[in-house]
């Protein structure tokens, strides 16, 4: 299976999902912001546990720059809710149980993992500006040390 790869300048694919507290948000309600969306494996796992915790920690000076952060994963709203109270996180998580928006933006397919090929979910993030034109697509991100990377390349930490 090909994965496709959205690159900076593509419009955004739109998408309805259900957000952690069940109601539906769609990609299009938020034109007129700037969006981090990032797609992570699953919710209350070690790595996405400490790449939430540092979207949390740095959602004062990414919304200052005018950035809303969002976080996609297969988990289900029940399980989100509970990472979000859990862990104190401030921002939208949406539920994409059947992969269909993480195929979309190319965050699906083959990946490895302990050097074996599986599918899953290939961590990544998009920057979506206010138009809903990708401004930056970034794949096979890390969990630790990725949102202090975005924030230099947002300009956040001058």
């Amino acid at each position: 299976m090909t994965t496709v790869r959205l690159e900076p300048g593509q419009t955004a694919p739109d998408f309805t999902l259900s957000d952690q507290d069940g109601t539906p948000v769609s990609l299009h309600d938020l034109r007129g912001q700037r969006v981090i969306l990032y797609f992570y494996p699953a919710a209350m796992t070690p790595g996405c546990t400490t790449q939430a915790c540092d979207f949390r920690d740095s959602i004062a000076s990414l919304g200052g720059l005018g950035y809303t952060v969002i976080g996609v994963s297969r988990d289900t709203p029940e399980k989100l809710r509970e990472f979000r109270e859990r862990d104190g996180l401030t921002f939208t998580l949406l539920s994409d149980p059947d992969h269909a928006v993480h195929e979309q933006y190319g965050t699906w397919g083959e990946k490895l993992n302990y050097g074996k090929t599986v599918q899953g979910v290939i961590r990544s993030t998009f920057i979506i500006d206010e138009d809903g034109t990708i401004a930056d697509a970034l794949y096979n991100v890390k969990a630790t040390g990725h949102v202090q990377r975005l924030r230099k390349m947002l300009g956040a930490d001058s």
